[in-house]
């Protein structure tokens, strides 16, 4: 018999990731999504797979699975500003009434569950890199804030049910992760850049470009993520990349990448936008024996390769979601 593992937020790009990933693995996965933010086409190969069911439904609804269960991922959430910006209540649902249902589900299940937290817990770090005992300077009243502490009360409520009931635990606090399936226009900088050389649009840079990421390619978070959930250990772990480069440079990376000569234009940084992003990755290393192996060129020329095969409209669409349906009264 199979193991079981139950993974929402399926139809987005990391979910997607991490269905196809555990079904390699020879696991049953059952796969769960509203379709708020994620797509149907990230997961439609998967529809024939035997070892796959999927089942469409909002986690901050009661959640039914029929018979064992034995590992649960939370990967459900907006992740995109653009996105949780517009649907900021259920950003906040999600962290929040979703992990509590998932946790109750974890429960009743005996099974062990991953979080998937987010550098964005740090806010705008003024410790360099990002270890994991580093609390943060996160603005709770900020734009932003609706996404930073809903994964800030999500690690509490899953340490809670850790603490009181028992329940097997692990938290990965996932870094700027890319690769295919992304969304074109979700308003990161990597998708964002890509899809305007794609167009032959300008690059824009928000504030000075001096603020710095660090990007990690999507095979080898989902790596990381698997080792975690096999790990003993049940506090945070920071999964990312640590090769850190400003904004400026990585736009002219995309250039050069792209065969494009576009311009560099700025425009006004986001509020609580935070300026430098790079994660500590020594626990990781120890605990678990991983680290990134893809490197920035290979990852980026594999990105781009995707985007370049998609349709006219999807390359000139501006909008890819709509909400409204979303949005209870």
């Amino acid at each position: 018999m199979k193991k079981k593992v139950l993974i929402t937020g399926a139809a987005g790009f990391l979910g997607s990731h991490l269905c196809d990933k555990f079904i390699a693995e020879d696991f049953y996965v059952i796969g769960m999504d509203n379709f708020i933010t994620g797509d149907p086409k990230n997961i439609k190969h998967l529809e024939v797979n035997p070892n796959f069911e999927f089942i469409k439904h909002d986690v901050t609804e009661h959640i039914t699975i029929e018979g064992e269960l034995h590992y649960i991922l939370h990967f459900a959430s907006p992740a995109s500003p653009i996105d949780y910006l517009k649907i900021p209540i259920q950003t906040l649902k999600v962290g929040s009434l979703g992990t509590h249902n998932l946790l109750g589900l974890a429960k009743a299940k005996k099974s062990r569950l991953l979080i998937a937290s987010t550098s964005e817990v740090y806010g705008d770090p003024l410790v360099h890199p990002q270890t994991e005992d580093y609390c943060g300077n996160v603005n709770t009243i900020g734009p932003r804030g609706v996404y930073d502490e809903a994964k800030r009360f999500q690690e509490s409520i899953t340490m809670a049910y850790h603490r009181f009931h028992g329940i097997e635990t692990r938290i990965a606090r996932i870094f700027n992760t890319y690769g295919p399936r992304m969304r074109l226009n979700d308003g990161r900088v990597i998708p964002a850049f890509m899809g305007q050389a794609l167009r032959g649009e300008d690059l824009t840079v928000f504030g000075d470009g001096s603020q710095t990421r660090s990007f990690c390619y999507v095979d080898d978070q989902v790596e990381g993520i698997f080792r975690l959930l096999f790990s003993d250990y049940v506090y945070p772990v920071n999964i990312g990349n640590p090769n850190e480069i400003s904004i400026n440079d990585f736009a002219k990376e995309i250039i050069k990448l792209t065969h494009t000569d576009q311009k560099i234009i700025y425009k006004d940084l986001p509020v609580n936008d935070p300026l430098q992003r790079q994660p500590d990755i020594s626990l990781a290393k120890k605990l678990l024996k991983w680290e990134p192996k893809v490197q920035r060129e290979e990852g980026m020329m594999k990105t781009f390769d995707y985007f370049k095969k998609l349709s006219h409209d999807e390359l000139y669409k501006s909008e890819h979601r709509d909400f409204s349906k979303h949005i209870k009264i």
